[in-house]
Formats: C-alpha cells, sequence, structure tokens
C-alpha cells in the first residue's frame, strides 16, 4: 500500500531550522554524519531530514527505516514525523526492527513456526549452570547472564570467549573457562528448547540477510534510506545486522555524539561513528553544536565537564554554545550524612514547586539504584509525589489496564464531541473525577488517568480531525513500545536512565569518591572517563535549575570519611564555601590517600588497606579470624575457590576498617556493588555482631 505523501514543501520542511541543522536535513541523499551535541535537536533534525527526502521524491516513507536504542525514543521519533505529515516510515529500536523482520522471513529460511521470545534467561542461564556444575547463586547467575549478553553484542563465541576475556581484562563472575561453558550450555539448552533470547533476534536476522540472497533482495527492494540515532552506542552485533541491511550501499544516515557514550559495559562503542568517514570518505558530515535545551550556566559547566576529559578523539570534540536567556547559577552543597542531603534536596525541591515548576520537570539522579531510597522517605515526608523510573510500568498499571479496555469499547461506537471531550467522559467511568483527591494512591491514580487526557489533547493539537480509533491505536502503539505519556510527579532515576531524558530543574546527588567514579572504575583510565562522560550526561538533562550534592557519611553521625567527587574540581566557584581543597584530595589527584595520616598511597595493598605502610594497623584480631571462617562457608556453599568470595586483603581491610554500612564496604578499594549486593548484608552483620 502506498504511504501517504508528505503535506509540507521541501523548503517549508527547511524553515525554522539553524543553518547547521537545515545542512543536515537538507544534505544530499547518501552518507550523512550528524555529530550532535547534548540539546542540539538531533531528533528534530533527522525527522525533518527523512521528511525532507520524502517531499524531495528522493525515497518514499515506506521505503525508510530508523531505528534507535530505547522504546521512548522511537515513538517520540514516530510522533515528530506524524506531525510533519510522514505516515509509513518505519521508527523502530534494533530489536523491534529485527523481531519484526525475523517473523516475516522465517517460514521461508527456518522452514517452520518462529521460536518464542523468551521473558528473561535467567531460568535457562540457572540450567546451564546446575549442568556446569556452578554455582547457582542467583547474583551470579545474574552476572553470568550479563557476561553472556556481552558476548552475543559483541559477536563472541563461547569457544572464544575466555580468550577475549583475558585480552579485554573483563571482571568476571567465575573462571572464563567456566563461565564459556555455561554459556555453551546455556545456548544449547535455549536451541532445545526452540526459544530466541533478544539478542538472537539480531543474529539470526543478520544471518538471514547475510546466507538467504532471495531474502536480502526482497529486504533490500523493500528499505532503501535507513537513519541510526545514538550511533555512539551501537554494539558489533547491531553494526553487522546495519551492514546487512545496507548490503553495500550507501543511503545511511547516523547522528550521535561521542561523549554521552556511557554503555561501554555492554559492548557499545563510538568507533564506528568516529571512524565513519573513513568508510565513507565522500559523506556529508554536520557538527550541531548550538545547545537549546539548557541555560549558558548549565552548559558553561557541562562543557568544563568535558573539556577535563583525557584522550578525546577529534571527533567528540564538540563544545555547546547555550542559545537561552540566562538562568541561575548551578548549586553546590556538601552535607554531613546523607539524610541531611535529602532533606535539603526535597526542601529545594518544594520551594520549585511552590515557584511553578511541574513535579514532573524535576528529577533527582543518581549513580546506582540503591540511592533511591534515602530521597523516596525525604519526598514521602513532605507529601511530594514522585516515580521511581524503572518501576511499574505505566501500561501495566491496574487504572490503565481498566481505562484502555473501556476507550476500546467507545471507540467501536464513539459517542459525538471532540476528542478531548469525549475521552475525558469516557474516562470518568473509570475513576476520573473534575478534582483530584488530595493525595497518596488515589492521587497517584489519577494522575495516571489525566495522562490518558493529556495525550489525547496532543494528537488532537497535530491530526486534523482526529477520532477515538485513532486515538486508540496511538495508544495500543504506545503500549506495545513501552512509550508512556508524561505522569506528574518527580523522577527519581539513574543517571543510566535518564540518558534522552530533560527535565527544568535536576539534581544530581551522591557526588561523592567511590560513587561517582564508582569504586570499580578506579585505577582503570577507560574506565573513570566513561563516569566522566555518564556525570556528563547529567550535567546536560538540566533545562535551568541545577544542584550538585554530596556528603561526607551515609548516616548521621557516621565517620566523615568520604571525599567529594573529583569531577567537581575546577568547577565550585572559588567564593563557595566548599571551593577549598580538603588536604587530602589536594594529594590524591591520581592516587588515594592513608585515612589516618593523609598521604599519598604508594602501592595496591596499601590502597586495599587505605593506609600506608608507616601508620600502625587497627586490626581486629578476632574479627578477622571470623571473617576468614565466614569467608570458608560461603565458598564451599558456592563451590568456588575462597578468594573468589574476598581476597585476604580484603578481609584485612574489612576487619581495621570495620564498615557501618553498604557504602562503607563499597569504599574499601575491590569491593564493588556486585559483591555488595551478594556478600553485604553478611558481612556487615558479622560485623555488628562482633562489636
Amino acid at each position: 500500500m502506498a504511504s501517504a505523501p508528505v503535506t509540507k514543501s521541501p523548503t517549508g520542511l527547511l524553515d525554522g531550522l539553524d543553518p547547521e541543522q537545515r545542512a543536515a536535513a537538507a544534505a544530499p541523499r547518501g552518507p550523512v554524519c550528524v555529530l550532535a551535541g547534548a540539546g542540539t535537536g538531533k531528533t528534530r533534525t533527522i525527522t525533518h531530514r527523512i521528511a525532507h527526502l520524502i517531499a524531495s521524491g528522493h525515497v518514499s516513507a515506506g521505503q525508510v527505516l530508523a531505528v534507535t536504542f530505547t522504546a521512548r525514543a522511537a515513538g517520540e521519533m514516530r510522533t515528530r514525523l506524524r506531525a510533519l505529515g510522514v505516515d509509513g516510515a518505519q521508527a523502530l529500536t534494533f530489536h523491534a526492527a529485527a523481531r519484526r523482520q525475523l517473523r516475516y522471513f522465517w517460514p521461508r529460511v527456518v522452514g517452520d513456526r518462529m521460536w518464542d521470545l523468551l521473558d528473561g534467561k535467567l531460568r535457562l542461564v540457572a540450567q546451564a549452570a546446575q549442568r556446569s556444575r556452578v554455582s547457582t547463586d542467583t547474583e551470579i547467575l545474574r552476572d553470568i547472564a550479563s557476561e553472556i549478553e556481552w558476548a552475543k553484542a559483541s559477536l563472541i563465541s563461547p569457544e572464544d570467549y575466555p580468550a577475549q576475556a583475558a585480552r579485554l581484562q573483563r571482571d568476571t563472575p567465575m573462571q572464563a573457562a567456566q563461565v564459556a561453558e555455561v554459556y555453551r550450555k546455556y545456548e544449547e539448552v535455549k536451541n532445545a528448547a526452540r526459544m530466541l533470547d533478544f539478542d538472537d533476534l539480531l543474529l539470526h536476522t543478520t544471518a538471514a540477510l547475510e546466507d538467504n540472497a532471495d531474502v536480502a533482495r526482497e529486504f533490500r527492494d523493500r528499505y532503501r534510506c535507513f537513519v541510526v540515532d545514538e550511533y555512539q552506542d551501537v554494539t558489533p552485533l547491531q553494526q553487522r545486522l546495519l551492514d546487512a541491511w545496507l548490503g553495500g550501499r550507501d543511503d545511511i544516515t547516523v547522528v550521535g555524539d561521542a561523549n554521552q557514550t556511557i554503555y561501554s559495559f555492554g559492548g557499545a562503542s563510538p568507533r564506528p561513528l568516529l571512524d565513519f568517514t573513513r568508510r565513507f570518505p565522500e559523506a556529508t558530515v554536520v557538527r550541531l553544536e548550538r545547545d537549546y535545551r539548557s541555560t549558558p550556566q548549565v552548559v558553561e559547566l557541562a562543557n568544563k565537564v568535558i573539556g577535563a576529559a583525557r584522550g578525546r578523539p577529534a571527533g567528540s570534540r564538540l563544545k555547546l554554545i547555550g542559545q537561552r536567556p540566562d538562568g541561575p547559577e548551578p548549586r553546590f552543597a556538601e552535607f554531613d550524612d546523607e539524610p541531611t542531603e535529602a532533606g535539603a534536596v526535597a526542601g529545594r525541591v518544594r520551594q520549585l514547586l511552590d515557584a511553578g515548576v511541574p513535579a514532573s520537570e524535576i528529577a533527582i539522579l543518581y549513580r546506582v539504584n540503591a540511592q533511591s531510597e534515602v530521597y523516596e522517605q525525604a519526598l514521602t515526608d513532605l507529601e511530594i509525589p514522585y516515580l521511581v523510573r524503572g518501576g511499574e510500568r505505566f501500561f501495566e498499571r491496574r487504572e490503565i489496564r481498566q481505562a484502555m479496555v473501556t476507550l476500546r469499547t467507545a471507540a467501536a461506537d464513539p459517542p459525538p464531541g471532540d476528542l478531548v471531550t469525549v475521552v475525558r467522559a469516557v474516562l470518568a467511568r473509570v475513576g476520573l473525577t473534575e478534582q483530584p483527591p488530595s493525595g497518596g494512591a488515589a492521587k497517584e491514580r489519577w494522575d495516571a488517568l489525566l495522562a490518558l487526557v493529556e495525550l489525547a489533547e496532543e494528537l488532537a493539537a497535530s491530526v486534523e480531525g482526529a477520532s477515538m480509533g485513532r486515538y486508540v491505536a496511538e495508544l495500543e502503539q504506545r503500549a506495545a513500545a513501552q512509550h508512556p505519556p508524561t505522569v506528574e510527579g518527580v523522577t527519581l532515576a539513574s543517571l543510566h536512565a535518564a540518558k534522552g531524558l530533560e527535565w527544568d530543574a535536576v539534581f544530581l546527588v551522591g557526588l561523592a569518591e567511590g560513587t561517582m567514579p564508582i569504586q570499580r572504575a578506579d585505577g582503570d583510565e577507560a574506565a573513570i572517563e566513561e563516569e566522566r562522560r555518564l556525570f556528563y550526561v547529567g550535567v546536560t538533562r538540566a533545562r535551568e535549575h541545577l544542584w550538585l550534592s554530596w556528603s561526607l557519611s551515609r548516616h548521621p553521625g557516621g565517620r566523615r570519611h568520604r571525599r567529594r567527587s573529583r569531577f567537581l574540581y575546577g568547577l565550585i566557584p572559588e567564593e563557595h564555601p566548599t571551593a577549598r581543597v580538603p588536604r587530602r584530595a589536594a594529594t590524591t589527584r591520581t592516587k588515594p590517600s592513608c585515612r589516618m595520616c593523609g598521604e599519598q598511597l604508594a602501592n595496591t595493598l596499601e590502597v586495599k588497606l587505605g593506609r600506608c605502610a608507616r601508620c600502625p594497623s587497627d586490626l581486629d584480631e578476632g574479627l578477622l579470624t571470623r571473617l576468614k571462617e565466614w569467608r570458608a562457608e560461603r565458598a564451599r556453599e558456592l563451590k568456588v575457590p575462597p578468594f573468589v568470595v574476598f581476597t585476604d586483603a580484603t578481609l584485612v581491610a574489612i576487619a581495621e576498617q570495620r564498615p557501618d554500612d553498604q557504602r562503607g564496604l563499597v569504599a574499601i578499594s575491590g569491593i564493588g556493588p556486585t559483591k555488595v549486593q551478594r556478600f553485604g548484608d553478611e558481612v556487615l552483620s558479622l560485623l555488628r555482631e562482633h562489636i
């Protein structure tokens, strides 16, 4: 079926774009590389490029395939294209596109019904681990599953895994040969059950195109133009699929920012983006540096953050230029402990709300999910609504499922009236009152239903004569893509989960060494630089208000042993009370310092113990003996050598420092979040018993 034509003229589609955006949108058909800094309008640019190519007659809408990395980003792209009059172009995630193609080609390539898709691989990994006679501890299984995902995304087979893990110095959950054996048996168990995991969608689609000429010919006749968003995050597997889609053609537009590469742990690499012009020497390259998102004050801070990065390749040296009016200066704050920090953040959130900033335009961002609890409590104490990103999915909520059923029924025989009025009347049957409830769960349900009304308002504004049928179809599409509407409430999210989002006010919290950068990155320059890029992503989420804070202890009255993040040095104004560089920090720009005398530590053992050789040990011998007994018991249970649980040096460090919480454990060199999650509660319980 022919797709509808774009309603705007090619020239009209360029109206309102800045010179660089216009150059990218109007570039001739062929390879185009858009280096787009944060807030520079990349989605606007590439959707206008798609519409311009269609309006100019270079390609039909049905021949366009645009791919990105999240369902939300794909949904946003579809919404933008629809507003430009483009109907029929595909905008999907890599996995959604591959699944659709594989379902179509499977009978021809395999000759059978397509295998079912695994919801999660943990159950089959457990079976594989059991057959391999290795530990089936849940946390270890999760780590193995992550290693399998990394290996498949990196095009590494079970046979090649040990050598590649050694070459790349992977921090494996057990011996690499054991991981490889579980990986091999996992593939056997999965294939015997006739199941596919998400990586298989990409692998099998790639194989179908590479190994079957008829399949490749039909696909390439259908799709002629490709657009890849967030190209800095592409994995080797995704790049191979993209190459199979292209089949030697060059009608491709990529957009990305190497400064926002934050998924290296999953196999992502900015190398294809940085090497794009080597592969396509004739490519049009456009740099977008005008930042329309953030105030000049936020932009200046962001430039300082990324400007301090080491070893930046030429293709990543974008410098943002703020386009908005001046705003408030970023705020820096130091606190004695986490509850005090969280209380101050909640108090500032209340001030913003009272000043008219919507709750949905405020976010509290942290490095690890475990940090959210104290902020949830602080917001609750002030009766401020919040949403934890990554919690219950919008379309799985009971009231939304009920509303969807009611709306589908109404769409079959819609009452007269404009779309928004009809939707509001229908939702009144399932609890949407004229005035919101006072608070609590009832207010959350009301806010969720109101978000459905606001989606109807958005559709009515962008599609002339939008009907109930079109509205319900939009809801179904969003539900399938997990692209929810905005719900009122302060967002709590990890920095990784915040990628691609933006808010009027952003609070970056917990900015202390050991958390930002994360402890496990210490000593690894590449990992430290990725942590810096993650911090940069957090800063560039803010439009106007930016708060950066840290605390010196986890609990009230606790030992104030933390140092603010190294990434903050050079950012804090000289006149600010926290601008002083602590004595320890001043001497430890590259290496940590002794917790007793503050002198620089000289070797790995000193770093592990947190003290220099000259300072006396405060080791509790009885505690060390008990820790070793516990370690032996856990090693026997897990069927692993004792050092896999904790090394002797780590046990000595625990017995010397006697941390009183999980954050204190993470502060000990060599104890990362995985081991804290696996063993932290047991160790802390043992420490409390020994007091």
